[in-house]
């Protein structure tokens, strides 16, 4: 890791997660995520600008339920001096599109049992709720656990309060009867990292300021070249679509 890397913890952070998104996640943006990990391209990214403001009108989650999934992104991936974080790069947006899809609905697995909902996470997703099942679930509860702790929902805390429970929940100090809260917590956080790290048609990663952030171009053909030189790719980030940074 370079020295700028361990000035910039949160981008040597961001950098790392890639490894953790399912291929079939950013396959539609054309990259290898091996090449990429293995290129010190990030310390030259230029700070991402702050996208626009989006109108974006949920069309899976209600009124509370989209404002606990905005809260949620807004401290799994925070803005910082670094540039915006999650909830600025529409990733709340693209789990709200996301869960319309037949991944959502488990449509694209085994959805048979056995269920076994103390497996060892190397065994993969053993519920038997689909993502648009655990969603639903998963806010009502975690909600309700927080009225009754903190007297209030969970996108009423504050900053500090929301990381204090996120934490709990990853921990598993927080208990749900239905089922565990950190299969709900990780599914959370896997989405919140596609939405920062997709490309922009998918309704995330508004003005590639996750693209920005780790310094990768996008769907650009030469990109490969420039990782074999293992230099700094020195054009900007390229959409589907054919947007620029």
């Amino acid at each position: 890791m370079s020295e700028q890397d361990q000035d910039n913890p949160r981008r040597d952070f961001l950098r790392k997660t890639l490894t953790l998104i399912p291929v079939v996640t950013v396959a539609s943006t054309g990259f290898g995520m091996n090449a990429l990990a293995a290129t010190d391209i990030a310390p030259t990214a230029k700070a991402p600008i702050a996208p626009p403001a989006s109108d974006y009108q949920p069309s899976f989650f209600t009124k509370e339920e989209w404002a606990f999934v905005q809260a949620v992104v807004s401290r799994l991936i925070p803005a910082d001096e670094l540039g915006p974080g999650a909830l600025e790069a529409g990733a709340a947006e693209f789990i709200d599109r996301q869960m319309n899809t037949p991944y959502a609905t488990g449509a694209l697995w085994y959805m048979q049992g056995p269920f076994v909902t103390d497996a060892p996470p190397e065994l993969g997703y053993q519920l038997q709720l689909a993502p648009q099942q655990l969603y639903r679930l998963g806010i009502a509860a975690t909600d309700a656990w927080c009225k009754t702790t903190y007297g209030k929902v969970f996108a009423a805390q504050d900053s500090a309060t929301r990381d204090s429970i996120l934490h709990k929940m990853e921990s598993g100090e927080v208990v749900f009867d239905d089922f565990p809260v950190k299969a709900f917590f990780s599914l959370m956080v896997q989405n919140t990292r596609e939405g920062f790290f997709c490309d922009p048609v998918h309704g995330g990663n508004k003005g590639m300021v996750g693209w920005t952030q780790i310094g990768f171009p996008g769907a650009r053909a030469d990109f490969m070249d420039w990782v074999e030189r293992n230099e700094p790719y020195p054009f900007p980030a390229v959409s589907i679509r054919g947007e620029r940074a």
